[in-house]
C-alpha cells in the first residue's frame, strides 16, 4: 500500500460481486437514474481512450494541452548492478515518510523508515510551515539513525505533485493537488525551499540531490524488482502515470543533443485530462464537486476516479436523495453536510458488507452519521457505492489503455500502487475487464497490473543511485548538451 494513502480500509475479502436488489418503485426510479448517470459503456470507454491518446501525444510537443507529459530526466531503469545506502523522502497526500534504503543489487534491498502524519492544517498553511515540518522530520530521522552527526547524506525527494522538471535536481511546482492549497509554492523550485528549511532546522549534513514524482518512483522500483515493467501508475488519493518513451518521440526536447534511441521516463500528470470537458461523462455531482473545489475547472479526470473524491461523490448523492424525500426522512443530516464527512473507505466497507440485510452498513451509518435506514435504502446505497467504484475503475483503465496504444505495445507490465488499487474491493478486476473491452481480449489480456514494490521510498533511493551512474540528468549535465 502506498504510504501517501492512509484511509482505514476493511481487511475482509469482498464477499460477493454485486447486489441483488428488490426496491420499491420510488427507490428503484432513483436507482435507475443513478445507473444511467454512472454507467460507462464500452463505446464511451473507447472514445475516452481515443481522446486520451491524442492528449498524450500533444503533451510531448510544444503545443498547449491538458496533459503536460513532463520529462523526469531519468534515462534508464535499474540494471541490477546498483548498490549503496541512500536516504529517501516520500511526501504524499496524507503521510510523510523518511527512509534509508540499502540497495543491494539484483532486485534486493533493505529499508528502515519512519512515518509521520501530515497535519491537516499544513495543507492550507504557509510554505515555511510546510517545509520546516518536513525538514524537522528528516532531522529527527537522521539523528536517530546517524547520531554521530558528521556523515554527509544525500536524499531523493518523492514529491507527488505536478512539477515542471528542468532536471533531476530542479523541479518547479505547477499546481497543488490532493487538498493542498499553499501560497508561494506554485511556480517555485522545490529544491531551494526544502534546502533552506533544512538549514533553518539545523539539518546541515543532508543534501537534496533528486526530485521525482511518486509514479516515477513506482516505475523505477517496480522495474528493479520485476524487470520488464514499463509503466508506473498510482490509483490512490490522487491518480497519475509515467512510462518509458524514446527521445525521438518527444519533440519538445529536440533542443538537446541526445541520442534518438535514448530512453526517457515521462511523468504524464494526467489528473487534468479533459479539462476542456469534451468526452468525460460528468454528472451533476461531479459538477458540484468541481464548483466547490479550490481549483474549479482543473483536475477533471482525478475528481472522477481518485480516492480523494469518491467518498464525497457518495455523500452528495445521499444528501440529494434526502433533499428529494427519498431517504432519511425527518432525520438530522448535519453530519452528512460536512464536506469531509466521508472518505473512500466508507464505500469500501459498504461494498464488502457480507450480510444480506447489510447489517454492517446499517451500523456504520447509524454510529458514524446518526442515520437510521431501511433494508431497501441500504441496498440502494450499496448499489450506489458499486456504481461509483466501477465508474472509477473503468475510467482509470482508459489512461492505461491510452499508453498501450500510444507506445504500440502488444503487451505491458504495469507497476501499480495506491490505496484504491490495493484495497478497494473489485477495483483490479473491474480495471482489467475494461482493458479487454477497449483493447480487445488478446492485447487487453496481456496488460498486467502488479502491486508496486514500495514505489516512493525505494524508488527515490534508486533514482539517487541512477544519478550516481549518470543515468539521471542534472542541470549541469543538461547544460552541456543544450543546442
Amino acid at each position: 500500500m502506498s504510504l501517501h494513502d492512509a484511509y482505514h480500509w476493511p481487511s475482509r475479502t469482498p464477499s460477493r460481486k454485486g447486489s441483488a436488489i428488490k426496491l420499491n418503485k420510488t427507490l428503484l426510479d432513483h436507482l435507475k437514474e443513478l445507473e444511467f448517470q454512472f454507467t460507462v459503456p464500452t463505446d464511451l470507454l473507447k472514445r475516452v481512450t481515443e481522446r486520451f491518446v491524442s492528449e498524450l501525444k500533444r503533451g510531448l510537443t510544444t503545443q498547449p494541452g491538458d496533459i503536460p507529459m513532463i520529462p523526469t530526466w531519468v534515462t534508464s531503469c535499474p540494471d541490477g548492478s546498483e548498490t549503496g545506502s541512500y536516504l529517501a523522502l516520500d511526501m504524499g497526500g496524507t503521510n510523510l515518510r523518511v527512509c534509508e534504503v540499502d540497495v543491494q543489487g539484483n532486485g534486493k534491498f533493505d529499508i528502515i523508515q519512519n512515518k509521520y502524519r501530515m497535519p491537516q492544517a499544513l495543507k492550507t498553511g504557509t510554505r515555511e510551515e510546510l517545509f520546516d515540518y518536513i525538514a524537522t522530520c528528516v532531522k529527527k530521522f537522521v539523528e536517530e539513525n546517524h547520531p554521530e552527526g558528521d556523515k554527509k547524506l544525500e536524499i531523493g525527494f518523492t514529491f507527488s505533485y505536478p512539477c515542471k522538471q528542468a532536471s533531476i535536481d530542479d523541479a518547479v511546482l505547477i499546481a497543488w493537488t490532493k487538498g493542498f492549497d499553499i501560497d508561494g509554492v506554485e511556480g517555485e523550485s522545490i529544491v531551494p525551499l526544502f534546502s533552506d528549511a533544512l538549514k533553518r532546522v539545523g539539518c546541515n549534513n543532508v543534501t537534496l540531490n533528486a526530485v521525482l514524482n511518486d509514479t516515477t518512483g513506482t516505475l523505477v522500483a517496480s522495474n528493479y524488482t520485476k524487470p520488464g515493467t514499463e509503466v508506473g501508475v498510482i490509483f490512490g488519493t490522487g491518480c497519475n502515470a509515467c512510462y518509458i518513451e524514446r527521445f525521438d518521440e518527444i519533440p519538445k526536447l529536440h533542443g538537446y543533443r541526445l541520442p534518438a534511441d535514448m530512453s526517457m521516463i515521462i511523468n504524464c500528470e494526467w489528473c487534468d485530462f479533459d479539462n476542456q470537458h469534451v468526452v468525460l461523462p460528468r454528472t451533476k455531482y461531479d459538477l458540484a464537486i468541481d464548483a466547490d473545489h479550490p481549483r474549479p475547472g482543473l483536475q477533471t479526470y482525478e475528481k472522477m476516479i481518485a480516492g480523494c473524491y469518491m467518498g464525497d461523490i457518495l455523500r452528495r448523492i445521499l444528501l440529494d436523495l434526502h433533499e428529494n424525500g427519498v431517504m432519511f426522512a425527518n432525520q438530522d443530516v448535519t453530519k452528512l453536510r460536512d464536506p469531509l464527512a466521508m472518505d473512500t473507505s466508507v464505500l469500501s466497507m459498504i461494498e464488502v458488507d457480507p450480510f444480506e440485510n447489510l447489517d454492517e452498513t446499517e451500523q456504520l451509518l447509524e454510529n458514524t452519521y446518526g442515520l437510521t435506514t431501511t433494508e431497501e435504502e441500504r441496498h440502494l446505497i450499496r448499489r450506489t457505492c458499486e456504481l461509483i467504484g466501477t465508474r472509477a475503475a473503468r475510467l482509470s483503465a482508459c489512461g492505461v489503455c491510452a499508453l498501450v496504444l500510444k507506445t504500440k505495445k502488444q503487451s505491458m507490465m504495469i507497476g501499480t500502487d495506491g490505496s484504491v488499487y490495493n484495497k478497494y474491493p473489485h477495483f483490479k478486476e473491474r480495471l482489467e475487464a475494461a482493458f479487454k473491452e477497449v483493447l480487445g481480449e488478446e492485447v487487453g489480456g496481456k496488460v498486467i497490473t502488479t502491486p508496486a514494490e514500495d514505489g516512493s521510498g525505494v524508488g527515490a533511493a534508486l533514482v539517487s543511485a541512477l544519478q550516481a551512474k549518470g543515468k539521471a540528468l542534472t542541470k549541469e549535465a543538461l547544460d552541456k548538451v543544450r543546442k
